[in-house]
């Protein structure tokens, strides 16, 4: 007699190549609309289902999982930040939690790099003046931008994505400095010519170009909190490509409107799906460009996420360890 299926619940679309494959191995359920899924429509899937798939939009917290059945044995996360799962509580229901690492390294990483470049030399405002009709012809003294090259770039969490944009940043001409929780080996630090600074503060305010890359943590909430935006130089410009929630968008926002600081690129935001009213102001005043949180998406990258769901699904449902398995110390 074949062996059951396991009752998959997927909350959002993936690509299509994903869903089919789904599909076939396991009994999944899919959510046609594309919407976010209510809480009702999570409580539901946490009763009834083997696995869930959800995303960033989805909210698992300890009152969700205390809901779940005891059928649910593993939350198969389509995305690397798993900061909107409360992977505690799901431990304590010996429920296992799986994350997509690496396979949006590369992707991140050009985009934050675009955004750099696009605040620097106010691409996007440029843009606009073309369809708006506010180019009036070439000027000396018009749209004038500031040279990245021979810059210092601050880099803060510098995992994969901090590295691969390094890596990136320094073929631009860039001079790499970073923070992190742990200092990386002699020989990595060589390769990318990166400087350590053990010290968040004192590495602030001497760079040129702050970006965010660590995870969203109770530790890294508001990391970047006011005082800390206040040691960044007047000229300063800060990307994050991360999560909201690491910087205090209210201080950032009256830094920008009172010129204290000379420009922000942001894909994330603090109360993201909202983006405040304050943030789109800015934006159409050209201080700051806004990204609708796309830094992982690619076909590429999506599909390889969504492989990597597969395969995490599939080796846990063998009974074997998932190779994405999230623990609450590896946060």
């Amino acid at each position: 007699m074949a062996k059951k299926k396991p009752l998959v619940v997927v909350t959002r679309r993936l690509p299509e190549v994903i869903e089919t494959r789904m599909c076939e191995l396991f009994d999944t359920r899919l959510n046609v609309s594309d919407r976010p899924a209510t809480h009702e429509e999570l409580v539901e899937a946490v009763r009834t289902a083997d696995v869930l798939v959800p995303t960033i939009t989805d909210r698992i917290d300890s009152g969700l999982i205390g809901q779940a059945g005891d059928q649910l044995k593993l939350i198969a996360n389509f995305g690397n930040g798993v900061d909107h799962i409360d992977v505690a509580s799901a431990l304590r229901r010996s429920i296992t939690v799986t994350n997509t690492p690496g396979v949006l390294t590369e992707d991140t990483a050009d985009l934050t790099m675009g955004l750099i470049l696009a605040v620097a030399r106010r691409i996007v405002e440029g843009a606009r003046t073309i369809p708006d009709g506010s180019w009036g012809g070439w000027s000396p003294t018009w749209m004038l931008g500031h040279r990245i090259t021979g810059k210092r770039l601050g880099i803060v969490g510098m995992g994969r994505i901090g590295q691969a944009l390094a890596r990136r940043a320094s073929a631009f001409g860039l001079s790499i400095h970073y923070h992190n929780r742990r200092r990386l080996p002699a020989e990595i630090e060589d390769q990318l010519e990166a400087t350590y600074w053990e010290s968040l503060d004192q590495m602030l305010a001497r760079i040129d170009i702050l970006s965010i890359h660590c995870p969203h943590t109770p530790a890294t909430y508001h990391l970047l909190s006011a005082r800390r935006l206040k040691q960044l130089r007047p000229h300063a410009i800060i990307v994050n490509t991360a999560r909201g929630e690491i910087v205090d968008e209210n201080a950032l926002i009256r830094m920008l409107e009172a010129d204290e600081i000379s420009g922000a690129g942001l894909d994330v935001f603090e109360h993201e799906p909202a983006v405040s009213p304050k943030l789109v102001k800015l934006a159409k005043a050209g201080k700051v460009t806004l990204l609708p949180h796309m830094g992982s998406a690619t076909n590429e990258g999506r599909v390889d996420m969504g492989e990597k769901v597969i395969i995490n699904i599939k080796t846990f449902m063998d009974g074997h360890r998932p190779p994405d398995r999230v623990l609450p110390s590896m946060l």
